[in-house]
């Protein structure tokens, strides 16, 4: 039998995780933040580590190519979490999904009268399932990066992106207006493979709880 792979994503989320896997023992071979490797041994006998895409992690570990994956709640609301089990809340890569509009614009009115609302997002699913459930109307354009040109241009009126400090809005003239979610990332699991491996995988999960917890993040089981 193979050993657990678990998949990770370059950028914050990866920085954030290394020294919460090096506390429970995880160390890659390989220093990821420079290796052009994308299968990175691991100090633990048996644990690998894959580097993929942000998006694409939810994917790898539904269909069995990892065993276990890193994600933030954004990504993951994206994916649909189909065949996913998320057992921790790990707590790093914390930021949040904000509605942001140009600065002077009325948002407070134009939902108060009904005005139907043109947002660009690279989160589809989280905007649409956000301004459903406040009986908002709105007309979702779809982007995948530069969020704050759209309503520079006329192509939107708001925007949906994740929100850390704040200066990128700022530098554009624009304003959070709306919090849709507080994002931070979570260990997923693959649910079968928790199933037929659960004596390899159910110790993982623990060590890494612990070691959130005394870090004192919030840990959540489910």
């Amino acid at each position: 039998m193979t050993g657990i792979t678990i998949a990770l994503s370059k950028g914050r989320i990866l920085e954030e995780a290394l020294p919460l896997l090096a506390t429970a023992g995880i160390v890659p071979r390989d220093d990821p933040t420079r290796s052009r490797k994308l299968i990175l041994p691991t100090s633990r006998e048996g644990l690998r580590l894959v580097i993929v895409r942000a998006a694409d992690v939810p994917t790898y570990v539904e269909h069995g190519a990892a065993d276990l994956g890193i994600a933030g709640r954004d990504v993951l609301v994206e994916h649909g979490g189909t065949g996913l089990y998320q057992p921790l809340d790990l707590g790093i890569g914390a930021c949040r999904m904000m509605v942001a509009v140009p600065d002077g614009f009325d948002y407070a009115s134009a939902v108060h009268r009904g005005a139907r609302l043109r947002v660009a997002t690279k989160y589809v699913t989280a905007a649409r399932e956000h301004f459903a459930a406040k009986g908002v109307h709105v007309d979702l354009i779809k982007l995948y990066g530069s969020m704050e040109l759209a309503p520079l241009t006329g192509l939107a009126d708001a925007i949906v992106d994740l929100v850390s400090t704040g200066n990128t809005l700022k530098a554009n003239r624009l304003v959070a207006v709306e919090e849709v979610m507080v994002v931070s990332s979570r260990l997923i699991v693959n649910q079968a493979a928790l199933k037929l491996r659960r004596a390899e995988i159910q110790p993982l999960i623990r060590s890494l709880a612990q070691v959130v917890a005394g870090q004192g993040q919030e840990v959540v089981h489910g």
